[in-house]
């Protein structure tokens, strides 16, 4: 890390596997497969051993394109092969349970990444978390906005208390993402696709709310394509020790592609009883490598540190999720993205778009079922 850092060590990048050779089979060979996870995984030294789309070309391409050793026509076939021990699925959420119920009956399989959001809704994704439950297979989420390298480093900032008690923390959105052509047969725009990451990076930093409070409508640009409730999206986050957290989620972000000048952008900001942070997200310009940032100042330091970092979100930040998993089935842990732990990230979900469609406050209770239920 260069620039104008503090003493404080800041923990914002990954920790790697003892052992990288683990034997990774790819379901996917999309955008996120070909350019975000395997362009990281080999910047991290994994082990993808075998992939498989339903594209076999197109597998075969990205296969070529990554060293991949072997290529299968069909997912299937693939889970048979008994060098594959972690699976990295990379498909869309109303097919994810599909391929999990395959994967979970090979028994030489340890592991599962799985996309967000896990499946089309909070049951959908418990019925993911049981079957590797039944099947001894460790689960991990790919929620990698947590392994942004400003995300963490805030986090490393909130775990050693320099900022005090947080009192207020906002992320603002403006930008115009890349939708996927499933999304249009699923109805979904921002909650479940960008939103996920903005309410899962307040949980990481802050753990659970009590309630959330969210107001929604229609992206007038993808309304043009298809019907959505969930374009541009606002919601304020209610915790039990007075803190709030707000985002506003805006993927219109004015007429910039039809030729108004642009002002794109995500910005963040966390202020405590002691001090405050405040960060960039470099995720809209990709595919040119632009870093987040952080800044915090302390009430002790009485000055802004700019600690910065030559790592960016896309794609180097995809090795954390893999790395994660790996490392807790060395360790015999669960990971910090658990299937278990993504449940709450989607009751959060599920709990805005209650809120939205009854114009009130939703507590996070309503949509987690009670022990025994």
């Amino acid at each position: 890390m260069t620039g104008d850092a503090s003493s404080i060590q800041l923990d914002y990048l990954p920790r790697l596997p003892i052992h990288k050779d683990t034997g990774i089979g790819c379901i996917g060979s999309g955008f996120i497969m070909a350019d975000c996870h395997l362009e990281a995984y080999a910047q991290a030294g994994f082990n993808p051993v075998a992939i498989a789309s339903r594209k076999p070309g197109h597998a075969r391409k990205v296969a070529t394109r990554h060293r991949i050793p072997r290529v299968y026509d069909t997912y299937r076939q693939m889970l048979s092969d008994p060098n594959v021990e972690v699976v990295d699925i990379a498909v869309p959420p109303d097919v994810q349970l599909e391929v999990v119920r395959e994967v979970v009956r090979h028994p030489h399989i340890r592991g599962i990444l799985a996309q967000k959001p896990l499946s089309n809704d909070y049951e959908g994704a418990r019925s993911i978390c049981n079957l590797c439950t039944q099947a001894g297979i460790t689960l991990a989420v790919n929620q990698n906005m947590r392994h942004d390298q400003s995300v963490r480093a805030c986090k490393s900032l909130l775990d050693v208390g320099v900022l005090g008690d947080p009192v207020l923390a906002t992320i603002d959105m403006r930008a115009i993402p890349h939708w996927m052509p499933w999304q249009e047969r699923l109805g979904w725009v921002t909650l479940r696709i960008m939103s996920i990451h903005h309410l899962d990076t307040f949980r990481f930093w802050f753990g659970d709310p009590l309630r959330v409070f969210a107001s929604v409508r229609p992206d007038p640009r993808t309304a043009e394509h298809f019907d959505h409730e969930d374009g541009i999206c606002l919601y304020i986050l209610e915790y039990s020790s007075g803190l709030r957290c707000a985002a506003w989620d805006d993927v219109w972000a004015g007429p910039s592609a039809e030729g108004s000048a642009s002002d794109i952008y995500i910005r963040w900001r966390v202020e405590g009883t002691d001090g405050m942070a405040r960060g960039t997200i470099g995720w809209p310009s990709y595919p040119a490598r632009t870093p987040s940032t952080l800044d915090f100042t302390t009430r002790e330091s009485g000055a802004w540190h700019q600690p910065r970092w030559e790592e960016v979100w896309f794609p180097d930040a995809f090795a954390g999720p893999m790395a994660d998993l790996l490392c807790a089935l060395e360790e015999d842990r669960e990971p910090q993205t658990s299937g278990e732990d993504n449940l709450k990230t989607m009751a959060l979900v599920e709990a805005c778009y209650l809120s939205a469609r009854e114009h009130r406050a939703v507590e996070i209770a309503e949509i987690i079922p009670s022990p025994g239920s």
